[in-house]
């Protein structure tokens, strides 16, 4: 078992640094402060070749794993760039997955070239407002009609929806009185956002101020044929297959924001002279900071565990949620004892350590709560009985 990162990997991380090292401290105050999605950090990242990177070269990607995704996902984060720089360029990253393995020869190569190369850019459509997590009872429908499919319906908390031009959409073709399971009569579409057809409203949020999130509204929005990925009713299945690889994704971006706080607080407790000594030579501040520290890197391990488990082609449901259950957790401590460090400072926004405190709810609370993470493994690895 080899801990250390291939030449290649360490590669990757050099050159997604590199990039990152133009969009400094002050850039992502701004757009904190500013909003508006910074274009100018995905064009870059596009430029390098990134948001392709788990695309197979023949469409236009780097054709690699998600251990290499989880690397660069936390170099973004930790760079300076937190949540806000991670979620600008995630779902492009991750969200294709499903047309990666089950979409046609002819989706492949209609599909993956422009997200690789950024020109398109999606939303992923799946959380309604009644229905939370619990995904089997989706009341969105689509219907088909001859050569399309109507949709109408509702979604909530749909990241980048102000800017995209696709849509990854989950919808219920069958009725679920219909099925034999709940998981059935699901279908998944990736087509054309059509806003004449979805109205878009951002929601006033708590961070992450450049990267919208939104409520969709459908009213007979129509999607070809052609765009639906996969079997009509399988739609539950596909979609599974880029849950999983989000969930090591987002985790590794919780410990790179919490990387970035910890380095933070550490500079400033070495720096920060207070009755003749720096804050830093008390065991108070110091101890925490270490924890912090500990739980991170035993966060990164558990990713790394998760991202090989799935490269390998593993059952990895209980690692991938297990990852990113350590890592927001972790993420969380060592982004609120930034704060505590600073004091009062940790309070004003040009020491930075109160956005990453916002930011870090993001990963603790999505896609899934750590409450639901706990539910998972105690049914799902340790054998008790299911809890609701």
């Amino acid at each position: 078992m080899d801990f250390e990162f291939s030449p290649e990997q360490e590669a990757i991380r050099d050159a997604v640094q590199k990039i990152c090292d133009g969009f400094d401290d002050a850039y992502w105050l701004r757009k904190d402060r500013e909003g508006g999605f910074p274009e100018d950090f995905y064009q870059a990242i596009a430029a390098g070749g990134w948001l392709g990177i788990c695309i197979p070269e023949e469409y236009g990607g780097a054709g690699l794993g998600i251990t290499e995704a989880a690397i660069m996902m936390r170099t973004i984060a930790e760079a300076g760039g937190g949540m806000s720089a991670a979620s600008a360029i995630h779902i492009n990253v991750f969200g294709l997955n499903p047309v990666v393995v089950f979409g046609t020869e002819e989706q492949k190569k209609r599909m993956l070239p422009p997200m690789a190369q950024g020109k398109d850019k999606s939303c992923f459509a799946v959380t309604e407002p009644n229905t939370g997590l619990n995904t089997t009872q989706l009341k969105t429908r689509a219907v088909r009609k001859g050569d399309r499919y109507v949709v109408n319906g509702q979604k909530v908390w749909i990241s980048t929806a102000q800017v995209a031009n696709k849509i990854l959409l989950l919808a219920r073709t069958t009725p679920l009185d219909e099925v034999k399971r709940p998981t059935e009569g699901l279908s998944l579409f990736y087509t054309d956002f059509d806003r004449s057809r979805i109205t878009v409203r951002e929601i006033d949020k708590m961070g992450r101020k450049i990267v919208d999130s939104n409520e969709l509204f459908f009213v007979d929005f129509e999607v070809p044929v052609e765009d639906r990925i996969g079997e009509e009713g399988k739609g539950f299945e596909y979609i599974l297959h880029g849950m999983n690889p989000e969930r090591v994704l987002i985790a590794a971006e919780a410990v790179g924001l919490g990387k970035l706080a910890l380095s933070r607080a550490t500079a400033y407790a070495k720096d920060r002279v207070v009755f003749n000594r720096p804050i830093g030579q008390n065991q108070a501040i110091q101890h925490p900071l270490a924890e912090n520290w500990m739980e991170l890197e035993a966060a990164w391990l558990m990713v790394l565990s998760a991202a090989s488990q799935y490269d390998k082609g593993l059952p990895c449901g209980a690692a991938a949620n297990a990852a990113k259950y350590l890592a927001g957790e972790a993420g969380y401590k060592a982004c609120q004892q930034a704060v505590m460090t600073h004091g009062g400072f940790g309070y004003a926004k040009e020491y930075h350590v109160e956005r990453y405190l916002r930011e870090i709810f993001v990963p603790r609370i999505a896609p899934i709560s750590p409450q639901l993470v706990l539910s998972f493994i105690a049914e799902r690895v340790l054998g008790l009985p299911k809890s609701y």
